[in-house]
């Protein structure tokens, strides 16, 4: 008996032993990039010179704020990191506005979508800064929109707003017909791959004025 809880003690012990070896052997956690030796630091510039300042917290945060300061902080980094840059033409000012009018039409317009042959017709209307975004915006997204191989878009005016047009250009292709109507204006709205770099073009002072969209 004596024999068999020695051996039961000795197993324990050699566990134990394993066990704490196991995790000495992990060591501790990193210390912190400014706490490490020189020769252990990361190497190279932080984005946006913040050199370690603006790390995502220990929860992982990424979104700097809202989305309108996070396009702006995007686009900030950007112009940093590019040596061609030409500070005396950036107008964040310009990007800031029109930030505003996207604001006002995907979140403050009122839509009435009407299924129609070939498509979709919507009336976007508002009032205030929303019809005013409403023409700097939807007018030149339907020539977005119109570039699109399978689709034509055009705009007609109406009360405050825009009436948005969006057709398959073959209209017995049933398929397409109903990815409009499915999309609808929110879905169709952001159709294209011309918004971030419009947005950096527009932050560098590269469009024209009349360019709103």
């Amino acid at each position: 008996m004596k024999t068999s809880f020695a051996i039961a003690l000795g197993s324990a012990a050699l566990g134990a032993a394993l066990i704490a070896g196991g995790v000495g052997a992990q060591g501790p956690p990193p210390a912190p990039s400014g706490q490490m030796p020189p020769e252990q630091r990361p190497r190279g510039p932080m984005p946006g010179g913040m050199h370690g300042q603006h790390h995502p917290a220990a929860g992982g945060q990424m979104q700097p704020g809202q989305d309108a300061f996070a396009a702006i902080a995007e686009v900030v980094r950007i112009l940093e990191f590019d040596p061609s840059t030409d500070w005396s033409k950036v107008d964040l000012e310009r990007l800031r506005q029109h930030l505003i009018d996207m604001n006002e039409v995907v979140l403050r317009s009122a839509v009435k979508a009407t299924p129609v042959t070939g498509g979709l017709a919507m009336d976007i209307t508002g009032s205030g800064r929303t019809a005013q975004s409403i023409g700097a915006m939807i007018v030149p997204h339907a020539a977005e929109l119109d570039r699109m191989p399978a689709w034509s878009a055009k705009t007609e005016p109406i009360g405050d707003g825009v009436r948005l047009i969006v057709l398959a250009r073959d209209p017995s292709d049933a398929s397409t017909v109903a990815k409009i109507r499915a999309l609808g204006f929110a879905g169709l709205l952001v159709q294209g791959g011309h918004h971030g770099p419009h947005h950096l073009a527009m932050a560098k002072g590269e469009l024209p004025a009349a360019h709103k969209h």
